[in-house]
């Protein structure tokens, strides 16, 4: 630990102090990285005719933080995680405001796994959600219920659709 982090019988005044401005920091890059309006987005069409229109979490920032400090999501709204590969991808829901429903997609974009109404968490430990049985390239996170209503399973199919700005 450096020096003048180490708290000397007491509170350390730097020590209060450089934790603080790394609290500032790491509140306004979520902020800053996380708005909705700097993402792409993907519509996402499931078998039962539901469509997603979800932003792209395709940065490690979007990554780690996704809809954390969020207020919700439109009604049709997701948040897409596309990872560089395949793997057992897990998530969580720190620092969420609202719950989702989970859904993991293998490669060729087939629902491998599926999580409902996963809740927030605004605690220091939070669950994690997965892994899948199979390794996942994809997880959408959609508000809660979407998953009964549009009856989304395991081994469904879902297509990407692009826009092209």
């Amino acid at each position: 630990m450096l020096p003048f982090l180490q708290a000397k019988g007491g509170p350390d005044k730097k020590r209060i102090v450089f934790l603080i401005v790394m609290a500032i920091l790491l509140i306004t890059g979520a902020l800053m990285f996380n708005a909705p309006e700097q993402t792409d987005v993907i519509s996402i069409a499931f078998p039962g005719g539901g469509i997603l229109n979800a932003e792209v979490a395709d940065t490690p920032e979007k990554l780690l933080f996704g809809l954390a400090f969020r207020g919700g999501l439109p009604s049709d709204g997701a948040m897409l995680y596309i990872f560089e590969e395949s793997g057992p991808h897990r998530v969580w829901t720190k620092e969420f405001q609202f719950p989702v429903d989970i859904i993991w997609l293998d490669e060729s974009k087939v629902v491998i796994h599926i999580v409902e109404q996963a809740d927030p968490c605004g605690e220091d430990r939070c669950p994690w959600f997965g892994p899948p049985p199979r390794d996942a390239r994809y997880v959408v996170e959609s508000n809660v219920g979407f998953v009964k209503r549009e009856h989304v399973k395991i081994g469904d199919t879902v297509k990407f659709i692009l826009h092209v700005s």
